[in-house]
């Protein structure tokens, strides 16, 4: 009979090297519960292949955006017969991409042509830090990775067209606090209304999990058709507006951006709260009364229509 071959065996120095993870986090790790402990031999700590198993599961969870204090509790799952897969198959699924769309790569070359031609170290800089581009171990100043080619596109045009770097950027911003506050509030209608069933029980069982990766794969292109479909009728109706009101032969009223304080009642601010969190409330309540001005001003301009044009 074949002797079985043996399993490998690490010093503590040999499995962080193996794992990416450091001596010292490997410790921690073992302090708070979250990686079994070594096997003691003589003066030594041995560790095995399952110790490097876990490590990279909590790395990969770690990537995913979860707690140590999540992952402690899934991995218990784990331990105590529960089953993970299922759960990392959900995590997998909402983790994966929510766009057909694929990353490529510019030169800084080509990046400066696109943007006048001129190196704009600031400009570069943003683009990095709001994840328009993104920087290439090894190519540092040579190449980026573009996350959304159509992204980098759309403020190319922008620019072609006469608008500066500065004003694109800080368009940018404003979008994308506006696109995650819909965000939001998606995943908690969905998750109040579908996904409550699958996430009863923390962690979830093999099986809910399961369903719910396969909810989260129907209902992925949903929340893309609903905001395209939506923008869509948004700039129809206000891009109407805005044309009516640059035509028209009275000037337009001169603008004032100076935020001005407003007193509201205190049940609504907590209201508001209650829906969208504290951080959240000055963007909820803008975003409510820009949309009650613009339904306004559209019925007033209907109404208006309606009555010169007289009925039938």
């Amino acid at each position: 009979m074949a002797e079985q071959s043996a399993q490998p065996e690490y010093r503590i120095e040999d499995l962080a090297h193996h794992s990416g993870a450091t001596v010292r986090t490997i410790r921690a790790y073992q302090d708070r519960g979250l990686l079994p402990r070594p096997e003691r031999r003589g003066r030594s700590n041995v560790y095995g292949d399952a110790h490097l198993a876990r490590l990279r599961q909590i790395a990969d969870l770690l990537d995913r955006g979860y707690t140590l204090a999540s992952i402690k509790e899934l991995l218990e799952a784990w331990d105590t017969g529960r089953g993970l897969g299922g759960v990392l198959g959900l995590v997998a699924e909402v983790h994966g991409p929510w766009t057909d769309e694929e990353a490529d790569r510019i030169s800084r070359a080509e990046l400066d042509a696109r943007f006048g031609g001129t190196p704009d170290e600031e400009a570069i800089r943003e683009a990095v830090e709001l994840g328009v581009l993104e920087r290439l171990p090894g190519r540092e100043g040579e190449e980026y990775l573009v996350p959304s080619p159509q992204e980098l596109a759309v403020a190319a045009e922008l620019y072609a067209a006469g608008v500066p770097l500065a004003a694109i950027t800080g368009h940018l911003r404003e979008l994308r606090d506006q696109v995650e506050h819909i965000a939001s509030r998606f995943l908690e209608f969905t998750t109040e209304h579908v996904f409550a069933r699958y996430l009863e029980h923390r962690p979830p069982t093999d099986a809910d999990a399961a369903e719910a990766a396969t909810m989260v794969r129907r209902l992925r292109p949903l929340a893309q058709q609903t905001v395209d479909a939506e923008l869509a009728r948004a700039m129809r109706l206000l891009a109407t507006r805005h044309l009516q009101i640059h035509l028209s032969p009275d000037p337009p009223r001169a603008r004032d951006d100076q935020p001005r304080a407003v007193s509201l009642p205190a049940g609504t601010i907590r209201a508001v709260q209650s829906l969208v969190g504290a951080e959240g409330v000055e963007a909820f309540i803008a975003a409510a009364t820009e949309r009650e001005v613009h339904k306004r001003t559209l019925d007033a301009l209907a109404t208006s229509r309606h009555e010169k044009g007289g009925i039938g």
